[in-house]
């Protein structure tokens, strides 16, 4: 059980993919992967709570690891609270960890493990500026406006999720891009998606900050794999180290358990071409689609929304992350791409 347990609950996105998905409802077993206690980490070391700051007082940029965006994806808070009881430091810049839902986090519920992915809204679309100043009352928007200023002097952000149902790690890199240059010098895991978001809200990755000019900050989306699936965790390690690497703020030396023996083929690039957005609340598509698809002719019809049939844009389209759920109204279904060289 997380150190902050408690009754939660299930919300209609809940499964961990940026569109949801099915509900577990099965218990986990001990097979699969548990949570970790964070209670460790709960104060801090001078700023917001569950907040690391480490200052190397030399020259060079601000990274910032964020983990737990939804409290029921914890293979990222299992690779910050590692490399921090490891006594991961900067040696030149400054390194933040930071677990970002800890109140949703605090309501997980071995029992019940889809039932912890947000309190009252999905935290991982209200960073717009617009949605950082006002708005709603929610305990994600406050704990967003606590930890903006964080956000918002790094040079480089690595945000660690995972998913419900897909298993095929993938790199979100936004529309920048030099969010797509940076992805490829992690390169890990070994798919970029360059896509531009939800119609439902901003994610961190979608802040101006880190998508407007030529040349600025970079933030990055790591979806680690599937939820319980021990394999997240390791690759949110080999993720978070190759990304330390690339930024250039902690020796290879220190990271060596957590990267892989030989540097990684360069990855493939997927570019989002259509974003499918629900307009009923009769969405369905006709046949279980798994994340990474390819259906192979332009104009194949695969989803119905309503009476209004939904078809490949292309030839050779990509299905990214499938919703698995009775999607609803204004919610990505699916987002659609190509591989590009």
């Amino acid at each position: 059980m997380p150190a902050f347990a408690g009754a939660g609950a299930a919300h209609p996105e809940d499964g961990g993919t940026e569109e949801g998905g099915v509900a577990r409802i099965e218990p986990l077993t001990n097979v699969d992967l548990w949570p970790p206690d964070l209670s460790a980490w709960a104060s801090g070391n001078g700023g917001p709570s569950f907040v690391h700051r480490f200052d190397s007082s030399v020259p060079g940029p601000h990274v910032v690891v964020n983990a737990l965006m939804h409290g029921n994806e914890y293979s990222g808070a299992i690779a910050a609270a590692t490399m921090l009881a490891a006594g991961i430091r900067p040696w030149r810049g400054i390194l933040s960890f930071s677990f970002a839902n800890i109140e949703a986090f605090g309501q997980f519920d071995p029992g019940f493990p889809v039932m912890s992915r947000y309190v009252d809204e999905d935290m991982n679309r209200v960073w717009s500026p617009q949605s950082l100043a006002a708005g709603v009352a929610s305990v994600e928007r406050q704990r967003a406006r606590e930890l903006w200023p964080l956000f918002a002097t790094a040079d480089r952000v690595l945000d660690l999720h995972s998913m419900q149902h897909d298993r095929i790690p993938l790199m979100l890199c936004g529309r920048s891009g030099r969010g797509r240059d940076f992805a490829r010098r992690v390169g890990l895991p070994g798919i970029i998606v360059a896509d531009g978001g939800h119609a439902g809200g901003s994610r961190l990755i979608d802040h101006p900050r880190f998508t407007e000019g030529a040349e600025g900050p970079v933030a990055l989306l790591a979806e680690c794999g599937q939820h319980w699936d021990p394999a997240s965790a390791v690759t949110a390690l080999s993720v978070t180290a190759r990304f330390l690497l690339a930024a250039g703020i902690v020796d290879a030396a220190a990271l060596s358990p957590w990267l892989p023996s030989d540097d990684p083929p360069p990855p493939r690039l997927v570019e989002v071409t259509e974003t499918v957005t629900v307009g009923t609340e009769r969405f369905r598509f006709l046949k279980e689609y798994q994340g990474m698809d390819v259906i192979p002719t332009a104009g194949t019809v695969f989803a119905m929304d309503g009476e209004v049939p939904v078809h490949t844009p292309h030839d050779d389209c990509v299905l990214i992350m499938p919703s698995r759920s009775q999607a609803e109204r204004g919610h990505t279904a699916v987002r659609l791409g190509r591989f590009v060289a």
